[in-house]
């Protein structure tokens, strides 16, 4: 059995009035109506929500219930695995579709990271490191992506004009995003230069190669093969592998990225494809660095070399395989819960050719690939337009 992205809803990334509720009942019930299924229709759902304290809602499940009473008794489970969050949402929802388990699944990601100032936002994510060691020693996740451009740059050269490249296509990319929390195109020099406005924050990491801190929530709804041929369009989950590493960085080579190119690896060996039969991928550009070592889990070039996949124009909205049209987390913003959701409900809006303005012409293969942590929980998948 196959699980189908049949509707979706997705709020503007930013900073919202909305409050955590609000937040997850809008969207659900765009992605009901653009799906146009009934809630009671739904046999179970499934909320991503990172949360550690940055809203007082520590139980928050059947807050989904609040958006339809047709959703009341329906099973509803909250899910969390860091950054990854979103995809270990709707991974859960497919399992249970190709279980024979689930027919009909509502999948909704959501973050509220406003409600809290920044320095406890930061606080709250670097707890998603490795406690007893990183987080005890005040490292935050920009000191974690630092540190590994650190060793990246010691290892294969000074590649900060690399990351400039790469903030500045996903600026560009973002600020023709409506739903994006950073619709403005920064251009390569200010990205590539130190200024009162671009502060570094770690290591050689500027303002421009961290994520967003942002609210927002996306939704989707998934059915099995059979229903999803009485819809108006489907999207199929061709393939899908979640590949987990060590929680400690110290445990592994943080220059090698090997959680994502296993979980790569796999999702393309079981979909029956390589990367170049791709059209585009969404992928977690957390921070700059790690969009460069991306290209590399991905095969789009050898360790060491990813600056070609930039320096080339491959991975450039009207290259061949454009990577996070979106703006990505970059522009698009990183409201944690969130971001796996968002990234399938955009690529099955690309795939059913309804991306707007930032549409890649002819897609017929996406990829997603979502992680948490320091390259930890990996979540990568394939999607394709059913017939």
């Amino acid at each position: 059995m196959t699980a189908c992205i049949v509707g979706w809803g997705h709020s503007r990334f930013g900073r919202s009035a909305e409050d955590l509720e609000g937040l997850i009942v809008g969207v659900t019930r765009a992605a009901l109506a653009d799906a146009g299924v009934a809630a009671e229709d739904v046999d179970a759902i499934w909320l991503g929500h990172y949360n550690g304290g940055m809203v007082p809602d520590g139980f928050c499940s059947s807050l989904v219930s609040q958006a339809d009473a047709g959703l009341r008794w329906k099973p509803a489970t909250r899910v969390e695995n860091a950054c990854a969050t979103g995809s270990a949402a709707v991974f859960s929802a497919i399992d249970a579709i190709d279980a024979g388990r689930v027919r009909v699944a509502l999948v909704v990601g959501v973050e509220k990271m406003t409600a809290v100032a920044g320095a406890e936002v930061t606080r709250v994510l670097g707890n998603a490191s490795y406690v007893r060691d990183e987080a005890a020693r005040g490292m935050t996740f920009p000191g974690l992506f630092g540190e590994i451009a650190e060793a990246y740059f010691a290892r294969y050269g000074d590649h900060s004009a690399t990351l400039a490249k790469i903030a500045a296509k996903n600026h560009a990319n973002g600020a023709r995003n409506p739903l994006a929390h950073m619709q403005k195109d920064l251009g390569f020099d200010y990205c590539n230069t130190v200024s009162p406005s671009n502060p570094l924050i770690a290591g050689p990491l500027r303002k421009t190669d961290c994520s967003l801190v942002s609210d927002g929530a996306a939704a989707i709804l998934l059915t099995d093969e059979a229903t999803a041929k009485h819809m108006r369009r489907a999207v199929r989950i061709r393939a899908h592998a979640q590949v987990n590493d060590f929680l400690p960085m110290s445990r592994k080579d943080i220059t090698a990225f090997e959680g994502p190119r296993r979980a790569l690896s796999q999702v393309f060996e079981h979909a029956g494809i390589g990367v170049h039969d791709l059209s585009l991928a969404e992928v977690h550009d957390c921070f700059t660095m790690a969009e460069l070592m991306i290209y590399e889990a991905m095969g789009l070039a050898e360790q060491g070399q990813g600056a070609r996949a930039i320096d080339s124009g491959l991975v450039a909205a009207g290259g061949r395989l454009p990577v996070n049209p979106s703006g990505g987390l970059k522009a698009k913003g990183h409201p944690i819960g969130a971001t796996g959701v968002s990234m399938h409900a955009l690529a099955a809006m690309q795939l059913c050719g309804e991306a707007g303005a930032i549409q890649v012409p002819g897609a017929s293969l996406a990829a997603v690939f979502n992680m948490g942590g320091s390259a930890v929980a990996n979540y990568a998948s394939i999607l394709e337009r059913a017939a």
